[in-house]
């Protein structure tokens, strides 16, 4: 690895835990627990078969969180899992089928694009926050709303109706939310590490 890679990459907040492989793989295991949890709340959208959930939220402050290796790999957990049959899935579903599959598929690609970002300083200031999580939200619908097109026989123009305009609402203060949260929590962490 070049040092121009290496003074890039800035810590994650997952980076400071310590403990190696047992954090990493507690950290994972809790990604994706905390989206499993989070897609329990369940609010049906009239007219669209995809329902408004807090996975999305929970998928990309798991990405900034755990950095793009563990952010990925803890969609993925969550994915699989919920594949295999553990009812986590959206109020309390399991199985790649219908139309949800896509964007729970382009949670893997989003939370490892916002753990990149977050690698890069993309969570360290409102505005930053902000454009990492639209770019994740980006990432979901660029693999949700094609699934949605085939799952439902759907053209774009219903595929985005259906599929993404419902949703730019919730979307906006999800990213408000965490555009708060994250740099907060680091100028909270930065101001423990200077007194200790």
């Amino acid at each position: 690895m070049s040092t121009l890679t290496l003074a890039a990459r800035r810590p994650v907040l997952a980076d400071l835990i310590p403990g190696a492989l047992a954090r990493d793989i507690t950290l994972v295991a809790a990604g994706a627990g905390l989206t499993g949890l989070a897609a329990q709340l369940v609010i049906p959208v009239p007219g669209s078969p995809v329902p408004m959930t807090g996975q999305t939220f929970a998928a990309l402050l798991v990405g900034a969180a755990l950095g793009w290796q563990r952010g990925g790999a803890a969609m993925l957990l969550y994915l699989l899992v919920g594949a295999a049959g553990v009812p986590w899935f959206n109020g309390g579903t399991s199985g790649m089928f219908g139309a949800s599959a896509g964007y729970i598929l382009g949670f893997v690609l989003a939370g490892a694009l916002v753990g990149a970002l977050a690698g890069r300083g993309g969570d360290r200031t409102p505005l930053r926050t902000a454009g990492t999580m639209v770019l994740g939200n980006l990432a979901i619908y660029a693999v949700g709303v094609p699934w949605l097109m085939a799952s439902a026989s759907m053209d774009l123009g219903t595929a985005f109706d259906k599929g993404v305009l419902p949703f730019l609402l919730g979307d906006a203060l999800k990213i408000v939310v965490a555009a708060g949260l994250l740099p907060v929590t680091w100028a909270l962490v930065n101001r423990f590490r200077r007194q200790n």
